[in-house]
């Protein structure tokens, strides 16, 4: 790429952000039931240089907010004066839930079950068609973030579709402790994304109406990796993860096989073997416990925050890996990595 070649405008909802300068447009969607206007609120940093247009979102689930304040805190240290190529950035998708703290639309539906949408359609396919035609059409990648459902827990991770060399590098650029090569389900914004040429980074982190610390630092170094190998952003203050990432093509859920009391012993992060116990379950005497084994080498990927279980709940996410000897060690590099980056103050910008 030719970093000296000057960019041209750039217009989006009838805005035009000059180069090497930052923009906010407010995308109309619908009107709210007492009159407001509900918008689909976009920040664009526009470099002085050419360069690749991506779009960066979060709160397509309203309850998953870690991605907003990941958005939030990588906002802070871009400055397009220094960039080349388009950052969308797209703090909250689906602004309904978000207000009522809701995975979902006012009309119950799934919107990352929506796309690509219509313009007469549910209010969950309207706002779909709208991020299709205004963001997706304008990009050739795109990090959506997510998080896991209420009561929940996610380890950050990355999940991409199998079969792209160029995707997978960029995931293990990104330097979470899991790469997951994992299926697209239909309707899902990385499904149509993947239809429309668009290759597509989903992170996985934490759990829904809660930030926690260690999934914010994974995203925000994570995303300005990526910006930096696809020569957006220049910086040596970046650490180098190389082929620190786990990578997994399988994941298994565990299940309880009764009601009762779950202790965990094996949470987010804990590395298990064929065999291991990873919980127990008892009935609320604590008598006739039951032990809980993980069917595969892996590391556990996401857990229930619920000691109270049903019969039948999920209690542990576990991704299979191969390459099973060197994963504590490489997961306990990637964390103090995480933890130690020069980059997380908050104020500096790049």
């Amino acid at each position: 790429m030719n970093t000296e070649s000057k960019t041209e405008p750039f217009e989006i909802g009838g805005a035009v952000i000059a180069p090497g300068q930052r923009g906010k447009v407010a995308l109309p969607v619908s009107d709210l039931s007492a009159g407001m206007r509900a918008n689909l609120e976009v920040k664009i940093f526009h470099g002085k240089r050419a360069g690749p247009t991506i779009f960066v979102s979060a709160a397509i689930h309203g309850d998953e907010i870690i991605g907003t304040e990941i958005i939030r805190r990588t906002m802070k240290k871009l400055n397009p004066a220094k960039m080349s190529g388009t950052v969308i950035f797209v703090p909250v998708v689906n602004m309904f839930g978000l207000i009522a703290h809701s995975r979902y639309l006012p009309d119950r539906r799934d919107l990352n079950r929506s796309f690509p949408g219509t313009e007469r359609g549910s209010l969950a396919s309207q706002l779909a068609n709208i991020f299709t035609t205004e963001i997706i059409s304008r990009c050739s990648l795109g990090i959506d973030i997510h998080s896991a459902a209420l009561h929940r827990y996610n380890l950050p991770q990355i999940r991409i579709a199998s079969g792209n060399p160029e995707l997978k590098e960029l995931a293990m650029e990104f330097g979470a402790p899991v790469v997951i090569e994992a299926e697209l389900r239909p309707g899902s914004l990385r499904a149509f994304a993947r239809d429309a040429g668009v290759d597509m980074l989903l992170m996985e982190a934490g759990e829904a109406l809660r930030f926690d610390e260690y999934s914010a630092l994974t995203g925000v170094n994570g995303i300005l990796r990526v910006l930096r190998k696809l020569e957006i952003i220049q910086t040596k203050r970046l650490g180098k993860r190389g082929d620190a990432s786990a990578q997994a093509k399988k994941t298994v859920w565990l299940r309880s096989s009764k009601g009762g009391i779950c202790r965990l012993v094996a949470p987010s992060g804990a590395k298990v073997h064929q065999g291991g116990v990873v919980a127990y379950v008892s009935d609320i005497f604590g008598e006739g416990e039951e032990e809980v084994v993980s069917p595969v080498d892996g590391i556990v990927i996401g857990h229930s925050n619920l000691p109270i279980v049903n019969q039948g709940d999920a209690l542990l996410h576990i991704a299979e890996v191969r390459t099973f000897e060197t994963v504590g060690e490489r997961l306990e590099r990637i964390e103090e990595a995480i933890t130690c980056d020069q980059l997380l103050d908050e104020d500096e910008v790049i």
